[in-house]
């Protein structure tokens, strides 16, 4: 099956809208899910800051954009007290992992404080 990154943002959007406004460290299962549903499988990892390698694996390329499209995946490094980095998908507007994230592809204050490094994947 094609790439569909409507599908994968749609379901990415539905799933974060019902868990509220905050994560619930299951961004990388989420992301991945919603990737999934967009027909392209994933091979699962621990920790969202590897998934760099799975999706390149998977067709997905690494892009030095600062302007992300619809369909893009972020993924951070990990910081102190978030050793598993981040992970979400950009819906054209807004940034989505296991929770809606209104203010950057950073997912909380202590991220946006630190910055740590991250990449964003494009599949073509």
């Amino acid at each position: 099956m094609p790439w569909d990154k409507n599908k994968a943002i749609s379901f990415a959007r539905d799933r974060a809208g019902a868990g509220g406004s905050h994560g619930k460290s299951h961004c990388a299962k989420s992301v991945r899910e919603a990737i999934e549903r967009g027909g392209i499988t994933l091979v699962p990892t621990g920790d969202a800051k590897d998934y760099g390698r799975n999706l390149t694996n998977a067709g997905f390329a690494e892009t030095n954009t600062t302007m992300p499209i619809a369909g893009d995946v972020v993924v951070i490094q990990g910081i102190d007290g978030h050793l598993s980095g981040h992970m979400a998908i950009y819906d054209g507007r807004i940034w989505i992992s296991d929770f809606i994230q209104n203010e950057s592809l950073y997912p909380n204050r202590a991220y946006r404080q630190i910055k740590p490094k991250y990449k964003i994947y494009r599949h073509p």
